[in-house]
């Protein structure tokens, strides 16, 4: 039993309540801050966004637009073609043909080596060459792999498909007729510019302008688009010479013919027109094909009507009885003994190749009589023969143009001495080339007027008179007196036609004496009524039975010139009436009465003390 009540539990006092956090509602002016603060930034990143924009459209506009272009924007040339160039009647001489050639960027063709045997397979290269030549050029963007391909050839390369191999139109000059014409158009190089003849004396009337335009290409380098065209090609412009092409061939295929019957080593021979001075036909020999750039035969390349030089021997005689009918002191009629075929002069011995006797003015030239031009020498004065020369043009440049013309050697009449003065008036101690023969004698059949030479058909001819009309028309008579069966070249006769000409066989300087190699020369004019034309022959070292210029040149001249006159369509002399006033005359000899056999003094010459080797020592004659 329990006495008292049982004692309370305590109890525990209830928990308090936990403080809650009190969720304050944003005011007005908060929300405004933070849409400040958002507009701020959006603001920024907007005038960011302007000043970018600006700077890439306006201030490095050029620089951005650049790499852009590198990537996809092109300029491209657009091939264009040379000037044609036509003989006189409009006959094409010189044409571009379209070729290809390929090419490659380096840095894109390096990244696929394996490709690489294909490409050189297809190219015809080796493999060692085309990788060494994609290297040494890897961090360019342009290497032309081959050049003046044909456009079929080119185009299955293309087709191989192989990265950064493409092609580019491109024209190379094409020469239909070859060798023939080799001499006076020259050539032109990989790059169509002009390297020697016409070619390069007319290389910027030839030369077109290369035009442009601006292309889209893809990323394999092929054209998507043409953009532009940023300027357009404009072709080169044609050119229109004075050469006949039937005249040219005549000329070439009878020079041909006589280098090889007289077993020559080279030749040349120049037609001029007598009134205008346009040069007809020039041709040489040897030769070579301008179509194939791989010849490189120096010798082959010259073109000796204008470059090479020789002594002309006796068809200077011409241009001596021209000196001595202007001083008055002789006439056509005069008379000269010449027996016994030599003389002596300051310690010398001219020669004739035969006693000739008693003969006039007129005879010196008909039968060449070196002793007879050692006598006219000797009524003049060296300046008086000097005189003539130079107005005749020897020893300087014709002025045609032709890219390295030589002047000749004709030295100053000054310092003649008297035996240099006998040997110049037959052809010895001058040196001339065969465009300044054939326009010296061009000017006697003038009427005494001196023509420039020119390529060009129409073109400008500028003339001087240089001789007395009446002395010109003398000298054609006496030249007329060459192409008889008496004369000295009865085998540059042509049917129908009165022929004027002058021979001559000049002995080769070298070394400073005359060696045994000889040039034959032969100089014609026809008609002789009226001279319509000139021709020029020489003939380099004939080695056969004959190396004289009535044989070995002559003929050349009259085979020419007899298709040459009716080509020509110029009409034949009275030929009954010119023959009716002749004596019947024997056939001819096979050989000439006059060989102009030099050098007509005693042989040799001292070297060291006669002018005419001094004037054509190493260097004044070249060959």
């Amino acid at each position: 039993m329990r006495l008292f009540p049982p004692a309370a539990k305590p109890t525990r006092p209830p928990p308090r309540p936990q403080p809650q956090l009190r969720q304050r509602q944003p005011g007005v002016a908060g929300i405004r801050t933070r849409l400040l603060w958002v507009a701020g930034v959006l603001g920024v990143a907007a005038v960011a966004l302007v000043a970018r924009a600006v700077d890439l459209q306006f201030v490095n506009q050029d620089f951005y637009q650049q790499q852009g272009d590198q990537r996809f924007l092109r300029e491209l040339p657009i091939a264009t073609t040379r000037g044609m160039i036509t003989d006189r009647n409009g006959e094409p001489l010189a044409i571009s043909t379209p070729v290809e050639s390929i090419w490659a960027n380096p840095s894109e063709l390096s990244e696929h080596p394996d490709r690489f045997a294909q490409l050189a397979t297809a190219l015809g290269v080796p493999v060692a060459d085309l990788t060494a030549a994609v290297k040494k050029r890897a961090d360019k963007e342009f290497l032309y792999l081959r050049r003046h391909m044909d456009p079929d050839a080119a185009e299955a390369i293309v087709k191989l498909g192989i990265p950064g191999v493409y092609s580019r139109r491109e024209y190379r000059r094409y020469y239909p007729l070859g060798e023939v014409m080799a001499h006076v158009l020259g050539y032109t190089n990989v790059d169509d510019h002009g390297q020697e003849g016409v070619e390069l004396a007319f290389d910027e009337w030839l030369t077109g302008k290369t035009g442009a335009k601006r292309v889209i290409r893809d990323l394999k380098g092929h054209i998507v688009e043409n953009v532009d065209l940023i300027r357009p090609a404009e072709p080169g412009r044609d050119l229109t010479l004075s050469i006949d092409r039937r005249l040219q061939y005549l000329s070439y295929r009878e020079l041909a013919e006589a280098i090889k019957k007289n077993d020559a080593s080279a030749g040349s021979a120049v037609i001029l027109d007598v009134h205008t001075g346009e040069v007809l036909a020039m041709v040489n020999l040897p030769s070579y094909n301008p179509n194939a750039r791989t010849d490189n035969r120096p010798s082959a390349h010259r073109n000796r009507a204008a470059t090479d030089v020789t002594e002309p021997g006796s068809v200077m005689k011409a241009f001596t009885i021209a000196s001595a009918l202007e001083s008055g002191k002789v006439t056509p009629d005069s008379v000269f003994d010449t027996n016994p075929g030599s003389m002596e002069l300051a310690g010398h011995v001219i020669h004739d190749t035969h006693n000739h006797g008693v003969l006039t003015t007129t005879g010196i030239i008909t039968k060449s009589s070196n002793v007879g031009a050692a006598k006219l020498s000797l009524q003049m004065t060296s300046a008086q023969m000097f005189d003539m020369l130079h107005r005749f043009g020897f020893g300087q440049v014709t002025g045609s143009g032709f890219p390295g013309e030589s002047a000749g050697v004709l030295p100053n009449g000054r310092n003649w001495s008297t035996i240099q003065k006998a040997t110049i008036a037959y052809g010895y101690g001058v040196s001339v080339t065969a465009m300044q023969l054939a326009q010296a004698y061009a000017a006697i059949g003038n009427g005494g007027r001196l023509v420039t030479p020119t390529f060009v058909k129409g073109g400008e001819t500028p003339s001087k008179a240089v001789l007395d009309p009446h002395i010109a028309s003398q000298i054609m008579a006496m030249l007329e007196t060459v192409v008889t069966p008496q004369g000295t070249a009865p085998q540059a006769a042509v049917l129908g036609y009165r022929v004027a000409g002058k021979t001559g066989t000049a002995r080769y300087a070298s070394g400073g004496s005359y060696s045994k190699i000889y040039d034959s020369l032969f100089i014609g004019l026809v008609p002789a009524s009226n001279p319509r034309m000139v021709m020029v022959i020489m003939v380099h070292d004939p080695k056969g039975s004959v190396y004289y210029g009535g044989l070995v040149s002559a003929p050349v001249f009259g085979k020419v010139m007899d298709g040459a006159l009716r080509l020509m369509d110029v009409p034949p002399d009275n030929v009954q009436q010119w023959y009716a006033d002749q004596p019947p005359v024997p056939a001819a000899p096979a050989q000439p009465l006059d060989a102009d056999l030099p050098p007509g003094v005693d042989a040799p010459l001292d070297a060291a003390s006669t002018p005419a080797a001094d004037a054509t020592k190493p260097g004044a004659v070249a060959r």
